[in-house]
């Protein structure tokens, strides 16, 4: 289904004037898409079907019954009330959508409908009112110290391709950056005597990160690897930082396919993501006595409350190596415990 202008105008909105990504604007689209078909959808079960006249019959041009489907759509959308959003969700759910999903495809239209009240398309937001689905909280998942360094050693350092994913994966937790932050960097966003990089967040915000004397010897390394190879071969961008073997900018894929190989040959559970490296660098910084702002400035994240869920894994492994440095006194506590409730 083809988009409806105000979807477009609202995705043109994303992309240039929030400076979202294409991958996220594209996101966005594709629920709104699925919105349009599910109001669609419902029009046709609502609509009148006693005429047998066809379009031969009326006289109308294939145009202008295009062009009636756009006027149509666009109604359609611009008539959504809270009602019509809460029988949406309830399709989504006999479909069996996850609830994060649900909650996902929620928050896309209450941003539609807020970009449209604000251009005045239509009289109120019907998404206010309506609740996101609770979430099952689910902790992220970090990797322990000697993971980590088994991770890291994988690559090999004797060649251009290994240099470069070495340093790709100790900028990741050596920085805590996003992955999309990674593939965005440029040599000069690295500062070899100040020891930061400058990253470029959601947003297009910037911010100026820490990173260890270790990483930058290995993205120095990896430096010297790739000029050598930049001067054979013209494509080679010469301001990108990770390139791949064309010379060109790497993607979030690219680096996530090199991760996976790295895992098998690690023997670590391949479940784990480029982004688990985030959560092992945010993790380790907290159990190292960091304070959460000064975490959350470090992962730039826009709300304490996001950074917040860290310490929940900090307090867990606390529990963790208490209840395993003292086992007869938690035995006694789940003791007195269930005396107390059968009391």
């Amino acid at each position: 289904m083809e988009n409806s202008a105000v979807v477009n105008d609202f995705l043109n909105y994303l992309k240039f004037e929030k400076h979202f990504s294409g991958h996220t604007a594209k996101c966005y689209g594709a629920d709104l898409v699925q919105f349009t078909e599910y109001l669609a959808d419902k029009g046709k079960g609502q609509s009148h079907t006693g005429s047998s006249m066809s379009d031969e019959g009326t006289g109308h041009s294939g145009s202008a019954t295009a062009l009636q489907t756009k006027t149509e759509t666009r109604q359609s959308l611009l008539s959504v009330d809270v009602n019509t959003v809460r029988g949406y969700l309830a399709h989504l759910n006999e479909k069996q959508y996850s609830k994060s999903t649900i909650a996902r495809k929620l928050a896309t239209l209450r941003s539609f409908y807020k970009f449209l009240l604000k251009r005045n398309s239509v009289s109120s937001n019907p998404v206010t009112a309506v609740r996101t689905p609770k979430q099952e909280k689910r902790l992220p998942r970090f990797l322990e110290y000697e993971e980590v360094k088994r991770l890291l050693e994988t690559p090999p350092l004797e060649n251009w391709l290994g240099a470069r994913d070495r340093a790709i994966m100790e900028v990741l937790y050596s920085t805590g950056i996003r992955v999309s932050e990674l593939v965005a960097l440029n040599i000069d966003d690295t500062d070899f005597l100040g020891e930061v990089i400058h990253v470029r967040g959601k947003g297009k915000k910037e911010r100026i990160s820490p990173i260890s004397s270790s990483a930058l010897q290995i993205i120095q390394h990896y430096i010297e690897f790739r000029n050598k190879r930049a001067q054979s071969n013209p494509n080679f961008d010469p301001k990108v930082l990770f390139v791949n073997k064309h010379g060109k900018r790497l993607s979030t894929r690219s680096v996530r396919r090199k991760m996976d190989k790295y895992l098998k040959i690690a023997g670590l559970d391949p479940a784990i993501s480029p982004h688990t490296l985030r959560h092992s660098f945010a993790t380790h910084m907290l159990n190292n006595g960091a304070d959460l702002r000064s975490v959350q400035e470090l992962l730039g994240h826009q709300s304490l409350s996001t950074t917040q869920i860290y310490t929940h894994l900090t307090t867990n492994k606390l529990k963790e190596v208490y209840d395993h440095a003292h086992p007869r006194e938690n035995e006694n506590q789940q003791q007195d415990n269930t005396e107390h409730a059968n009391n």
